[in-house]
């Protein structure tokens, strides 16, 4: 039988790579969870600090604000990925019953989107046909061409919650560190829970094509701006107050 040229070598050596995450699924809520709690309760932190609280209060309302912000976060993620699949889900069901009713109309749909592709009339009509040979195919196709979705790699609501509850914990938990091992220094919490949003931000970069230290400035810059408004929005209230 006559082989193309180098598929020996590619049946020695088959190429194969690696794609992350990037259907919204565990890697969105895990980023979303950690960085939002750490800028939250740096926030919280700062706020309280720049307003007299001591060490007790700092703690009670960094431990609330980790409880609530984790809770907060998982049950919104698992509402909007819920209701996200059941729009793609409504939208299957429209695209099913046009192809049902319009077979050839879709058909003909489909060839012109093949071809908007850049690729000739005869090509993309007999892509299309083939397509159409198989119902179920040819909604899976008009749903991703049409909408960008593929049916059947849809988030699971299950795993985006369970992913931004425990990584908002983890990153709620880390500018609390030094109060709870008895610091009482509120410049060193806000410097421990910089380095986590330095850290987390520069983690981030393995998913994208920034660099490491963009990504790290870029997150630290964002948290320091939130904390910077609540140290001061905390030390007008407290002088007041006072």
């Amino acid at each position: 039988m006559t082989q193309l040229p180098g598929s020996a070598e590619f049946a020695e050596h088959p190429h194969d790579h690696h794609h992350s995450d990037v259907s919204g699924g565990w890697l969105r809520a895990a980023v979303f969870g950690a960085m939002d709690g750490l800028v939250t309760n740096i926030a919280l932190i700062a706020g309280v600090g720049g307003g007299g609280a001591d060490r007790h209060v700092i703690i009670l309302t960094g431990m609330a604000g980790l409880v609530a912000g984790a809770f907060s976060m998982a049950l919104g993620e698992f509402a909007s990925v819920g209701t996200q699949n059941e729009a793609v889900a409504n939208e299957v069901a429209v695209e099913r019953e046009e192809i049902r009713r319009h077979p050839h109309a879709e058909q003909a749909e489909l060839a012109e989107m093949y071809q908007e592709m850049g690729m000739s009339r005869p090509t993309a009509e007999a892509m299309a046909r083939e397509v159409h040979a198989n119902p179920e195919l040819a909604v899976k196709v008009h749903v991703a061409q049409e909408l960008g979705v593929d049916v059947d790699d849809q988030p699971s609501p299950w795993t985006a919650a369970i992913s931004s509850f425990l990584c908002f914990a983890v990153g709620g938990i880390i500018p609390l560190i030094p109060f709870l091992l008895g610091h009482s220094s509120l410049a060193l919490g806000l410097v421990v829970g910089a380095v986590g949003l330095f850290v987390v931000g520069a983690l981030t970069s393995r998913f994208t094509t920034r660099t490491w230290f963009y990504s790290g400035v870029r997150q630290l810059m964002f948290g320091a701006i939130a904390a910077g408004a609540t140290f001061l929005v905390g030390m007008l209230i407290g002088v007041s107050a006072a």
